[in-house]
């Protein structure tokens, strides 16, 4: 019987290893994985490209990632906080002293790169950048009179996600808002491991209110009253 319930993190993220290109979903707090991203410290894998809308706030998640010492890149489209004056700044001091990488890619280049990587595709041509030091290096085609970026796609070889509901089959639901980046990185990574609020059984999702089929999720961890 495909039972894809885990009972712990730590049997979740286990064959996580160095080097590993982790998609973690969220825009700021909302939809982002804190227990998972917290048990990814504990577990130690080190030298992680770390893909996500941000590039971590305060002291927890990925902020404590990177803190820890366990990012060497950081792929994102807001590697500052939105309350500098107010936040630690952690990657921006990690950043500073040369000890991470960055790769700065507008948020809509994001998503449209990891559904690059979903749908198998070799590339998109996106108009963002275009005459930016962002396009050093990219392929640039003129589509109808208009310049474009060749963006390659961003595949993961894991994703950590966030959603509300989800069954042992692995299909998910979200709550508003906190859907944001994580369904199309579900799609975009070889293993993605879901932590959820509530974990049912097979029937109990509706079919309708299903956003990720479980054929994109291989692990589901129940995480009743996580950090939301």
């Amino acid at each position: 019987m495909l039972d894809k319930i885990h009972t712990d993190i730590a049997s979740a993220l286990a064959d996580i290893v160095d080097g590993s290109t982790v998609l973690v979903g969220g825009f700021g707090g909302a939809g982002l994985p804190y227990e998972l991203v917290h048990g990814l410290i504990e577990q130690g894998a080190r030298d992680l490209t770390i893909v996500n809308n941000n590039s971590g706030a305060g002291h927890d998640g990925l902020a404590a990632l990177v803190d820890a010492g366990r990012v060497r890149k950081m792929i994102c489209s807001f590697p500052k906080a939105a309350n500098p004056k107010s936040d630690p700044q952690i990657f921006s001091r990690w950043y500073k002293e040369g000890r991470i990488e960055l790769e700065l890619v507008p948020q809509g280049t994001i998503v449209e790169r990891l559904r690059a990587a979903a749908a198998g595709l070799g590339g998109v041509y996106c108009p963002t950048g275009v005459g930016t030091l962002l396009a050093k290096g990219k392929d640039v085609r003129v589509i109808g009179g208009k310049p474009y970026l060749l963006e390659l796609p961003l595949h993961g070889d894991f994703a950590l996600i966030k959603a509300h509901q989800g069954d042992r089959w692995g299909n998910l639901s979200y709550r508003k808002a906190a859907r944001n980046f994580n369904p199309v990185m579900a799609m975009a990574a070889k293993v993605t491991i879901a932590q959820v609020h509530q974990t049912l059984d097979p029937g109990q999702l509706d079919p309708e209110h299903v956003i990720t089929p479980g054929i994109f999720v291989q692990r589901v961890v129940g995480i009743p009253g996580a950090h939301t």
